[in-house]
């Protein structure tokens, strides 16, 4: 039983992954012929079909999809032509309304985002001098703007709002009330960590509309990948007008570095964690051929780098180095190498036949595997010899975290592999595990520091 739902998730897949490559059909319209498609499985599943053939009698019932595209295209021509226009001056009233509304709300957030880093003036703390305020409250001055934007755009429902805001609250309490100096690793780990366990609260804002959908979990690591490109581009964008900035009023005997290290680029830069957010919400087709492609061209390369350095390992016979800076540097290692396992799981064809990419996958995977083990033995040999620290503690709990995500990803990639195993496990198996990552996040910030003595 569970082996036929897992091929219809993989058949409702592959048609929701060619339908949004079609540019005339917003999220939502999707989202919508995709909820009429289910309703009408159900109802042929409950007739007594099977679900596959339940599957292709009800998209023969819905038409041909590209009669369907163009049915939707004629409703909202502009579409076609305009979707790269942040509004549309004749799109119809509820289509205009809507990006209107969004832009609106993008737009407040925005500024709200903007004021809140610079409200801590207001009590005599400066960007330069009180790092030790500024840092672990980083994401507090952003990620609540977006999660808002989010939440409105969802119309999320009061209790969702209400965790939201517990979940934030929580995390301001987090970053301001244990005595932290600037010189405790306890300090670094919170403001490591505090973004992370943050960002699911986004995600939770993102899914409001359907907290405990899968498939929702899936969208929100899409997000999570095309959120990024956006803001890396505003950021290079960012780059270039603050070098013309500085080109134009040197030209005329004025220095703007004032300006610019204490209003743009601050503000500019918590603003634009909002604005990449709409962007990637308004304009989803244009990045959706993005990043997987960036994704394409990073695997094999991490994959021959991780590979490189297990060959170099071997042969050297060195051990690592654990300390702080090495530490950070392998978990972000193997963050990323989950965050290309994780995006090129969320744009694959899951019914497509394994091929060289997929196999290109489980070598990194299994590269990356073994580098975790390899320094959660170091890490666990200096604690047995040392003693531990927050850093040491952290960096365990982490690595055994991936470890286990890993460990089971291999696994089934393999399967996927040998044809043995369906896509929509490992697809399920990761949207399944992004609680671990949030519930370890939390717990580095808010038991980490009492624990360690604020160390």
């Amino acid at each position: 039983m569970t082996d036929g739902r897992d091929e219809l998730e993989a058949q409702f897949a592959q048609w929701r992954h060619y339908v949004r490559r079609r540019r005339e059909l917003r999220s939502t319209d999707v989202e919508e012929l995709e909820d009429h498609l289910r309703g009408s499985v159900d109802e042929l599943v409950a007739a007594g079909l099977h679900a596959d053939e339940a599957f292709l009698v009800a998209v023969k019932r819905m038409g041909s999809l590209d009669d369907l595209s163009r049915e939707f295209a004629r409703e909202h021509s502009e579409r076609l032509w305009k979707q790269l226009v942040l509004t549309g001056g004749g799109d119809g009233p509820a289509t205009g309304g809507r990006s209107r509304r969004d832009l609106l709300t993008m737009v407040l957030c925005a500024a709200g985002a903007a004021a809140s880093i610079k409200a801590p003036g207001l009590f005599g703390l400066h960007l330069d001098q009180d790092e030790a305020f500024y840092v672990p409250n980083a994401a507090l001055f952003a990620l609540p703007w977006l999660a808002a934007f989010l939440a409105l755009r969802r119309r999320a429902s009061k209790p969702v709002v209400g965790v939201l805001v517990a979940m934030f609250a929580l995390g301001a309490v987090a970053a301001n009330a244990y005595p932290l100096s600037t010189e405790s690793q306890s300090l670094v780990l919170t403001s490591i960590h505090l973004p992370i366990a943050l960002w699911f609260a986004v995600g939770l804002a993102y899914v409001s509309d359907d907290p405990r959908s899968a498939r929702r979990r899936m969208d929100f690591i899409r997000f999570t990948g095309e959120w990024f490109v956006y803001y890396v581009l505003i950021a290079l964008g960012g780059g270039v007008l603050i070098a013309f900035t500085f080109g134009t009023f040197e030209a005329i005997g004025v220095s703007p570095e004032g300006f610019v290290s204490e209003w743009l680029l601050p503000c500019g830069a918590v603003a634009a964690v909002v604005v990449a957010g709409w962007l990637v919400e308004a304009k989803q087709s244009v990045v959706e051929n993005i990043a997987p492609v960036l994704t394409r061209l990073f695997t094999p390369l991490f994959t021959a780098a991780l590979l490189a350095f297990l060959v170099t390992l071997v042969l050297t016979g060195d051990g690592i180095d654990v300390e702080r800076e090495v530490l950070i540097l392998f978990d972000l290692l193997l963050v990323v190498v989950l965050g290309l396992l994780l995006y090129s799981t969320s744009a694959r064809d899951p019914l497509a036949p394994p091929g060289l990419f997929d196999r290109l996958q489980l070598a990194l995977v299994a590269a990356a595997l073994a580098i975790d083990v390899v320094v959660l033995v170091e890490i666990t040999g200096r604690i047995t010899e040392y003693g531990t620290t927050p850093n040491k503690a952290a960096a365990l709990g982490e690595n055994v975290v991936l470890l286990v995500n890993l460990a089971w990803s291999a696994w089934l990639v393999l399967g996927l592999v040998r044809r043995r195993a369906p896509f929509a496990a490992l697809e399920r198996w990761q949207t399944s595990y992004l609680p671990v990552f949030a519930v370890w996040a939390w717990v580095v910030v808010l038991v980490f520091p009492p624990v360690f003595g604020h160390l």
